[in-house]
């Protein structure tokens, strides 16, 4: 390799800030001003609204956001990203929040919450799941991840891609796949697709459960099974009979129940005061 090839491989791999990207924090900073533009377009900041951004890297997306609001909240755990931030934007309009983003209180800024970010992939699904316990506080959520997670989140039963991520999602967001993001876009480059997702949660629950660790737990249970019919994969806690007198075909496997049918069983088992036996 020549040393000008060299020098700007260099370069792509540190970003524009000197920053080289964290293979443990899953760092892949989005570059490309194309896919940045259309990010924020699908977000559409206004003057006045709550944003978040959650893993800001070196500012592509916090630069355009905070010329639409005049306070922008952001989330990052690389301490030298933090010192970037707070040193090249003025602290009372990004206000910097250091730390892992899988442990922060985003009530503690208040409700009506709009949150972005482009997510790192390797904590994306806890980090999903997270967001979605602060749900109550949260007007809405654009993130990209890699490809093959927001087309599980997505996934409508009956295929392969429909797991526990999806009903546990679907449960409580609307969501839809607004458009993929290819590989070049970023530096370094990942391995994958990345695709963008919005998330609303739902104002009023279309099927509450009446125990949602209950229901998250048979959920689990049952797609850690899912090539086992419904009747064999979820025995312990009901009975064919049971799960006939649902709607509910026993003989089927988990990915073909949508998020209604699974609050059903989830609600007969909790009806009877069971609960489901330890993984331990």
């Amino acid at each position: 390799m020549s040393s000008t090839a060299t020098k700007n491989a260099e370069r792509d791999r540190r970003g524009s800030a000197g920053h080289i990207p964290r293979k443990r924090f899953g760092q892949h900073f989005l570059g490309d001003p194309f896919w940045v533009r259309r990010i924020v377009e699908a977000i559409a900041p206004r003057s006045g609204e709550r944003l978040v951004e959650i893993g800001p890297g070196l500012g592509a997306l916090t630069e355009p956001l905070l010329a639409s609001v005049e306070r922008l909240h952001v989330v990052e755990i690389d301490r030298d990203i933090v010192a970037h931030l707070e040193n090249t934007y003025p602290r009372e309009r990004l206000i910097v929040h250091a730390g892992d983003a899988l442990a922060f209180d985003f009530r503690g800024i208040g409700t009506d919450l709009r949150l972005v970010g482009n997510l790192p992939y390797n904590i994306s699904t806890p980090l999903l799941f997270h967001v979605a316990a602060q749900a109550g506080h949260v007007r809405d959520a654009h993130f990209m991840l890699q490809k093959e997670v927001v087309d599980r989140m997505v996934a409508a039963p009956g295929g392969s891609d429909y797991g526990r991520l999806s009903v546990m999602l679907q449960y409580r967001f609307a969501m839809e796949k607004l458009f993929d993001v290819p590989p070049g876009a970023f530096r370094p480059p990942p391995k994958v697709d990345s695709s963008v997702v919005r998330m609303i949660p739902h104002g009023r629950l279309p099927h509450p459960a009446l125990d949602e660790r209950l229901l998250g737990e048979l959920v689990t249970r049952a797609f850690t099974q899912r090539r086992k019919t419904l009747r064999n994969a979820l025995s312990t806690y009901l009975t064919a009979a049971e799960l006939e007198a649902l709607d509910i075909d026993s003989g089927a496997r988990p990915e073909t129940l949508g998020v209604a049918a699974w609050v059903r069983a989830a609600d007969r088992v909790a009806a009877r005061g069971a609960t489901l036996p330890s993984s331990g």
